[in-house]
């Protein structure tokens, strides 16, 4: 947890790109392992829950990347991004609305790419920039 309060958005990058990973994967390798079993699909438990562990390192990433952004338009995009992302992973899993997956990888990406430009552009020099825009 300490190495993500250090380095939020490069844990928040790599996060949200393990996330689209584990997303386009699933299809994947639930239909090669149906099509070896000749069974109805069957997702594991920990993989299933793995979106809610990618959901809750992206907040702390997010969290403090926030606190320490030099931007203050960075806070609502990544915040935006996040919820968005949040409500994406909820609405498949209970099926609220039918939704193309691709809404939820380029979501997905936007926040690693956040993340990115935030790492590169957005730092504070010193702390009266985080305590200014906070």
């Amino acid at each position: 947890m300490k190495l993500i309060l250090r380095k939020p958005d490069i844990y928040g990058a790599i996060v949200s790109n393990l996330c689209v990973i584990h997303c386009v994967a699933t299809p994947f390798i639930f239909v090669a392992h149906t099509s070896s079993l000749n069974e109805h699909i069957s997702t594991p438990i920990w993989w299933s829950y793995l979106d809610y562990v990618f959901l809750t390192i992206s907040f702390f990433a997010v969290s403090r990347s926030t606190k320490n952004t030099g931007k203050s338009y960075m806070k609502p995009l990544l915040w935006i991004n996040w919820s968005a992302l949040l409500f994406l992973i909820l609405n498949e899993k209970y099926q609220l609305l039918s939704l193309p997956e691709t809404v939820t990888y380029i979501t997905a990406f936007s926040l690693a790419s956040l993340h990115i430009y935030n790492l590169k552009y957005c730092q504070c020099k010193n702390n009266k920039c985080c305590t200014q825009n906070g």
